[in-house]
C-alpha cells in the first residue's frame, strides 16, 4: 500500500518534483503540516531558529543539519579538520603521526590553507618558504567559482587588498573572509586536461556517523588543456573545472558537459595504472571523506529530523593522491545532460529511499538503519555503531582465546560497519 506523504519544495527541480509524483505524495505549502521536506538552506536557518523556528513532530525530516556550515564553509572545514588533527595528536592516537618533516602520515587530507585576514602573518611566512609557489585564494561564503583567483607573488594580494600600505591584510569588505590554499599545480591529467571529482556523500546521522556514498559520482573537466605557466594564471577555463564556468568556454560540449562517469575514471586508472593503484586511490577518497565527516561530528547539531546530501569535491594529484578541496551543501541538481538528469533522479530517489524506507511514514525514532535492499546505488561509507559493536565484539573473543578466524574472518565482520 503507497503511504501518501506530504512533502514541501522550496526549488522547482524535475528530478525532485518527478520522485514526489511517482510516489504519489502530496505537495503542500511551507506553512502546513508536512512529512518530507526540500528546502534551501536559508530556510533551513529558519526552521530551527530560536527566534522563528519551530518544532518538529516525529513524522518529519527535512534535508539539512541546523548548522551544515560547519562542513560546508571553506574557512570552517579546515578549522574542524585541523582541530581534529591536533585532537588526536593530544590523545596519543597514532592517526595523528607525522613524518620527519611533519607532515600527517595518514590524515594530509586539505592542501595547506590559511584562513584570511586571520592568519596573514602566518601564511607569508608560509610563502617565503617556497616563494615560487602558486595559492589560490577562495571567499568563504560563495560557490560555483565566485570570486576565486590564484596568485605567485605577495604583492598580489597586498594590491587586491583594501590597504596595501600596511604590512596587515584587509579584505576589500569587512564581511569577507577568505581561505587561502596551496594551489595543487601537479594535476593528473586526462587527455592533457585538468579535472576534479564531484562525490554525493548521503549522512543520515553525525553521532554516531552514519554515511553513505553514491557510486555513480563523476569527473568534471576543464575545456582547455592545464598549462602551469604564470602567464595563464588568470584563465579560469585552465584551472576550475565548475561547470558554472566551463559552460561558457569555446570549447564545451553540451552532449557530455565535461563530465565523466566515476566508474569510467577508475576503469581509465585501472588501464593505465593497475587495478592495485585505482583501488588504493578509491580507498583513499573513502578515507578522507570519513574523517572530514568526523572532523566536524563533535561541532553539528545532530538532530534526528536532518538528513543531508554533500558535494564532496576531490583532486587527484600526479602521484595519485587524492586532496579534498571543498564540500558543498546544495549541490547543483540542474541537469547539463540526459545522463546527468537520469543520474540526479536516481540520485534523489535512492536518498529517500533510505531516509525514508518504502511504503512507510518518516519516523525519527528509527535507529536509521535501512534494509540493504533500500540502498540503491548507495555503498554504506562507515557507520560508526556497527563498527563500535564490532570492535566490541572482537574484543570479547579475544579476551575468551575465541580468534577471529584469520584475518578472512575479520575482513568480513567489519565489511558491514565499513567500505573495507
Amino acid at each position: 500500500m503507497t503511504v501518501r506523504l506530504k512533502y514541501a519544495c522550496d526549488l522547482d527541480k524535475s528530478v525532485l518534483n518527478n520522485n514526489f509524483d511517482k510516489r504519489g505524495w502530496v505537495p503542500v505549502n511551507t506553512d502546513e503540516d508536512w512529512n518530507f521536506y526540500w528546502a534551501t538552506v536559508q530556510t533551513v536557518r529558519t526552521v530551527f531558529s530560536v527566534e522563528t523556528g519551530y518544532r518538529l513532530s516525529d513524522d518529519q525530516v527535512i534535508n539539512h543539519f541546523p548548522n551544515h556550515y560547519e562542513l560546508t564553509r571553506k574557512d570552517l572545514m579546515v578549522k574542524n579538520i585541523k582541530r581534529y588533527r591536533k585532537d588526536l595528536e593530544k590523545e596519543g592516537n597514532p592517526l595523528a603521526d607525522k613524518d620527519d618533516l611533519g607532515r600527517y602520515l595518514y590524515l594530509d587530507i586539505i592542501p595547506v590553507t590559511f584562513m584570511l585576514p586571520a592568519d596573514y602573518n602566518l601564511f607569508v611566512e608560509e610563502f617565503r618558504k617556497n616563494p615560487s609557489s602558486t595559492w589560490i585564494m577562495k571567499p568563504c561564503g560563495k560557490a560555483r567559482g565566485i570570486g576565486i583567483f590564484l596568485i605567485n607573488r605577495l604583492s598580489q594580494l597586498k594590491k587586491w587588498s583594501r590597504d596595501s600600505r600596511t604590512n596587515t591584510f584587509t579584505a576589500p569588505s569587512s564581511k569577507d573572509t577568505y581561505v587561502i590554499s596551496k594551489y595543487i599545480d601537479n594535476p593528473m591529467l586526462i587527455g592533457g586536461k585538468k579535472f576534479d571529482l564531484r562525490l554525493y556523500v548521503l549522512v543520515t546521522s553525525f553521532r554516531p556517523l552514519k554515511c553513505y556514498l553514491y557510486r555513480p559520482g563523476f569527473a568534471r573537466f576543464c575545456t582547455v588543456k592545464y598549462n602551469a605557466s604564470v602567464n595563464e594564471l588568470d584563465n579560469m577555463f585552465v584551472h576550475l573545472t565548475n561547470v558554472s564556468i566551463q559552460k561558457h568556454g569555446e570549447e564545451y560540449n553540451n552532449i557530455h558537459g565535461g563530465k565523466w562517469s566515476f566508474h569510467n575514471m577508475k576503469v581509465f586508472i585501472e588501464g593505465t595504472r593497475g587495478k592495485d593503484i585505482a583501488d588504493k586511490v578509491a580507498d583513499e577518497i573513502n578515507w578522507l571523506t570519513v574523517h572530514a565527516l568526523k572532523a566536524t561530528s563533535g561541532v553539528m547539531a545532530n538532530d534526528r529530523h536532518c538528513f543531508e546530501v554533500y558535494g564532496f569535491d576531490v583532486i587527484i594529484d600526479d602521484t595519485m593522491k587524492p586532496w579534498l578541496i571543498e564540500v558543498n551543501a546544495s549541490p547543483s541538481l540542474t541537469a547539463t545532460t540526459s545522463s546527468d538528469r537520469i543520474m540526479k533522479y536516481n540520485l534523489i530517489s535512492d536518498t529517500i529511499n533510505i531516509v525514508i524506507p518504502p511504503g512507510e511514514t518518516p519516523d525519527v525514532r528509527w535507529n536509521k538503519t535501512p534494509a540493504k535492499e533500500n540502498y540503491g546505488n548507495y555503498d554504506l561509507l562507515y557507520d560508526e555503531e556497527l563498527a563500535q559493536s564490532d570492535i566490541l565484539s572482537q574484543d570479547i573473543k579475544g579476551r575468551l582465546g575465541l580468534g577471529l578466524g584469520g584475518s578472512r574472518g575479520m575482513k568480513d565482520r567489519t565489511s558491514k560497519a565499513t567500505w573495507k
